[in-house]
């Protein structure tokens, strides 16, 4: 397919892949966890952005692949590491939805009241609204996709707009009322708010001239983001105080003392509509991530091989993630811990990829805060290690399974090839370095 992106396109899809959702409840998460001092860890993330953004940045422009992060850490550490980070982005996917729509949820529940109940009928109308989409083989063009993410920073812009009048520096105190661990708490909760910086190295091989233009897009998503997060935190705190860390709905809740009227219509609306986007843009991506693991040998073929297939067990399991007894918070923590793992091992492979300079050393910088982050996400960490060690062993069970196979459908091959490579090794995949 022949390369059309523009810088202001990049721009604009890479700010569409970090400014999603989660803003619309972040806010609040992060209050409930440091009070007003959860701005620092808003500023934290954002300064976190560059260098993380940097080194994908640099990754597509050397090489350009629609792969992304899974294609550097297969070239940077083999295939089994890659099938590790495509795990940890499958199956993130039907933990983080219900998160995701509740989030939308409680802006539903705020307009038209209804409470829990209306949080889990919303969640079931974007989920299959999404799936049926999805089945159907119907999909949000990119245009409409920039629609979204075009009306999201219009909401945001009338949002600080609209609540300066009402900033009180008041509420800045008590600032950290539990204390300054809670600035690593919230920054950990945040991640989900800034995931995305990877689909600038997904994008690399769209753009005309990839080694020129990906960091001039980078550098345009990277101040837009930054801007914007860093002024709906602020106003969030001055203008609401204490009661932002109780809020469902913190942008309807600016708007309201801001504008008044049906405001909170009128943002239950956007959130949906929202929401199905992205929720149907990652069930889109991730039932054929699902293929694609299921083709290389990382996934069962008869449950992942196909498309439909893959779909279907990301919708059940996503029902089935809304009866976990988990708090909003814990569940947020666990998505974001899959999301951090896959930096971390992103940013390895940056490490080996790139060549001596200062694009190495901002790799560094970007691997050593991504490892801080992945501490600070606490036990719900595990989960992600959980998912690349499922990775890692199912790949190992299932060779060892085929070389079982292979041995009673033929003993004599098994031999000579057990005489010809004494230590048993798998072949690498092409264009893949051999693993010891």
């Amino acid at each position: 397919m022949t390369a059309r992106l523009t810088v202001s396109q990049g721009a604009a899809l890479s700010i569409g892949a970090v400014l999603g959702t989660g803003l619309i409840s972040m806010p609040a998460l992060a209050a409930e966890a440091a009070g007003p001092a959860s701005m620092l860890a808003w500023l934290a993330l954002i300064l976190l952005s560059a260098p993380l953004a940097w080194t994908f940045a640099a990754l597509g422009a050397r090489y350009p692949d629609g792969g992304g992060v899974a294609t550097y850490t297969g070239m940077a550490f083999g295939r089994r590491v890659s099938a590790a980070v495509g795990w940890c982005f499958y199956f993130a996917v039907p933990l983080g939805a219900p998160v995701a729509v509740s989030f939308t949820g409680g802006y539903v529940a705020g307009a038209l009241g209804g409470g829990r109940t209306a949080e889990l009928l919303t969640f079931l109308g974007v989920t299959a609204t999404a799936y049926a989409m999805n089945w159907f083989g119907l999909r949000v063009s990119g245009r409409v996709q920039l629609v979204l993410t075009a009306t999201l920073a219009t909401l945001l812009v009338v949002t600080v707009l609209a609540a300066l009048p009402h900033l009180d520096r008041a509420n800045l105190t008590p600032f950290a009322p539990h204390g300054w661990s809670g600035v690593g708490a919230a920054a950990a909760i945040l991640v989900w708010g800034f995931a995305g910086w990877e689909a600038l190295s997904s994008l690399s091989a769209e753009y005309r001239d990839p080694r020129r233009d990906v960091p001039r897009a980078t550098l345009i998503a990277v101040a837009v983001v930054g801007v914007l997060y860093l002024a709906v935190a602020a106003v969030s705190v001055l203008a609401l105080g204490p009661a932002l860390a109780g809020s469902r709905a913190p942008l309807a809740d600016l708007l309201a003392i801001g504008v008044g009227g049906p405001v909170r219509a009128v943002t239950a609306v956007v959130a949906v509509v929202l929401t199905l986007g992205a929720v149907n843009a990652y069930y889109a991506g991730a039932s054929r991530l699902g293929v694609a693991l299921a083709r290389d040998g990382a996934l069962p073929a008869r449950v992942f091989g196909d498309r439909r297939r893959s779909l279907t067990f990301l919708f059940v399991t996503s029902i089935g993630c809304t009866l976990l007894p988990l708090a909003l918070r814990t569940s947020a923590l666990l998505v974001t811990g899959c999301f951090t793992l896959v930096y971390v091992l992103g940013t390895a492979a940056a490490l080996r990829l790139l060549p001596r300079g200062w694009s190495r050393v901002v790799a560094g910088v970007a691997f050593v805060a991504v490892c801080g982050l992945l501490w600070l996400n606490g036990w719900p960490a595990l989960l992600s290690l959980g998912f690349a060690g499922g990775a890692l062993i199912y790949q190992l069970g299932s060779e060892r399974l085929a070389r079982r196979r292979q041995a009673l459908a033929d003993p004599g091959r098994v031999g000579r090839a057990g005489a010809e490579d004494p230590t048993g090794a798998v072949p690498a995949v092409a264009g893949q370095p051999v693993e010891s």
